[in-house]
């Protein structure tokens, strides 16, 4: 059958009209049953080279690359070509059936600028495919018959069939050209069977940021009444966000905010407005990187489209900075997070919830311990109240029930004693000072264990000002005004007020500056 299908596809084109035209939509019906061109199947596989080809891999969320090395002279990867992006599409881009599983790309041989990124591989023949963690590629090369290398050439993917199988025998998975997205899913266990699985979910903190930033563009909530909660919000994003790439690109905006945003025009219109295509925020700022978002979620999937994701990716980024900020910094830190849902969640339930629960904190927040508890139980508040819902409803994510976290399982010198109430629900007498230890370690040291910290934009933002930002023990402290605020705010912000001074230095300021204080 492969030979009948390769004949025909290689066959000669007939000149002659009718002919030539059944000829052609026959191929083309071929390759797009393959998942080759057109409209309906644009590519997915993401082409590299040598100037981007370690860090994208390098920053690659997911478990495993497959890196197809080729030549685009090539018949034979071009004959290959459907056959691979059919294997991509489980994998790759906004419709993948299995994203975060594989990332699948491909390197261009023939280019000369990948001559020595092709040579580091020990190409021989086209197409050659290879299969290893995403951060090997980045960092290793591949030389026949070297033991124990983690990048392994892949010597019997000649079909999409073919391909699929050698993946599945790889991961002991059953994935299937027939699956469906969200059907069939091998979805990773709950958050419940492991605490290393955490550690995945730095990608889904940058992706909810990377949306958060954008749902806040499309609606149109940078008014002049928003402007200092977002500002703050920033500021604690750039101190303590797991992420540097996001404390880095959040940095960024903050610098050119006034620039952005202009305080004037915020004052003069209910709404903003882009003063010109040029300064288009989302044009010109990635708040987490180009890569972001991606499109997709990972420990945060739910096993429905319609389920977990941007609340859970939210929650995991509240409890991340809720351990990570200074016993000086934890009252401020819990104001700004009230005030940033309380402004910018679209969700008008989970919004008035929320800050119904931050109006009832009547004493400030000393520590980081008291924070810590506060994000948690709140969390548990809401997962105790949707789980009533989900079950009156029946619309709750059968593979992720709500449940009150963390389990025994997770901790179980969390518990003191378990009891049932008469109305049904279970009562927890907790170990607060292990559940804050647990708090700890899971969304502060786990989170980011397998993180690479890699930048994947340029700005004027360098390193060295993120670090003092970052070691700033009141980053959070600091006046409105976006970057004018920034310089005054603190001697730990020295870097970046210098820069913004350097920057700044020609322009006028008319208004006036105001501490943000504690309350």
């Amino acid at each position: 059958m492969l030979l009948l299908l390769l004949l025909f596809l290689l066959s000669p084109a007939v000149s002659t009209g009718s002919a030539a035209a059944s000829f052609v939509g026959s191929r083309r019906a071929i390759l797009r049953s393959l998942g080759d061109g057109g409209p309906d199947h644009p590519d997915v596989v993401v082409d590299l080279n040598s100037s981007n080809f370690d860090r994208v891999l390098s920053a690659s969320p997911a478990s495993f690359a497959v890196v197809e090395f080729f030549a685009h002279w090539c018949p034979a990867c071009r004959n290959y070509k459907p056959h691979y992006e059919k294997v991509a599409r489980l994998f790759n881009g906004p419709d993948a059936v299995h994203p975060g599983n594989v990332f699948m790309t491909r390197v261009d041989c023939a280019e000369k600028m990948n001559t020595k990124l092709c040579d580091r591989f020990s190409i021989s023949y086209f197409p050659m495919l290879f299969w290893g963690p995403p951060s090997k590629f980045a960092s290793g090369r591949w030389v026949p018959k070297q033991e124990n290398n983690e990048i392994q050439n892949i010597d019997d993917g000649r079909t999409a069939e073919r391909l699929l199988n050698w993946i599945n025998k790889k991961l002991g998975s059953s994935f299937s050209f027939d699956d469906e997205k969200y059907e069939n899913e091998n979805v990773a266990q709950s958050n419940d069977s492991d605490v290393g699985q955490v550690a995945r979910a730095i990608y889904d903190v940058e992706e909810v940021t990377a949306n958060a930033f954008d749902i806040i563009l499309d609606h149109k909530m940078i008014k002049s009444e928003t402007r200092a909660p977002l500002i703050k919000f920033f500021q604690l994003l750039v101190a303590h966000h797991p992420s540097k790439r996001c404390r880095q690109g959040t940095a960024e905006i903050l610098v050119n905010f006034d620039e952005l945003w202009p305080s004037g025009v915020l004052s003069n219109n209910s709404e903003f407005t882009i003063i010109s295509q040029d300064k288009d925020p989302r044009k010109s700022f990635q708040i987490c990187g180009k890569e972001v978002p991606r499109g997709y979620w990972i420990f945060c999937r739910g096993s429905r489209n319609d389920t977990r994701g941007f609340s859970c990716g939210l929650w995991v980024l509240l409890h991340s900075l809720s351990v990570r900020v200074s016993d000086g910094e934890s009252h401020t830190a819990f104001v700004v997070i009230c005030d940033f849902i309380h402004n910018f969640f679209v969700c008008d339930d989970c919004r008035r919830h929320f800050y119904e629960m931050c109006s009832r904190v009547s004493n400030p927040m000393n520590t980081t311990r008291e924070f810590a508890l506060w994000v948690w139980s709140t969390h548990n508040s809401v997962n105790e109240r949707l789980m009533r819902e989900e079950n009156d409803l029946g619309n709750g994510d059968p593979k992720f029930p709500k449940m009150i976290w963390p389990s025994r399982h997770l901790c179980p010198s969390c518990y003191l004693s378990q009891s049932k109430k008469i109305n049904g629900t279970i009562q927890i007498n907790w170990r607060r000072e292990e559940v804050f230890n647990f708090l700890v370690n899971y969304y502060g040291k786990t989170l980011a264990s397998s993180f690479r910290d890699t930048i994947i934009h340029d700005s004027g933002v360098g390193d060295s000002m993120i670090d003092d930002l970052v070691s700033s023990a009141n980053a959070v402290a600091v006046p409105i005004g976006a970057a004018l605020a920034i310089a005054v705010a603190s001697c730990s912000f020295g870097a970046l007020a210098c820069f913004w001074r350097t920057k700044q230095k020609n322009r006028k300021y008319s208004h006036h500056l105001y501490p943000l204080k504690n309350v």
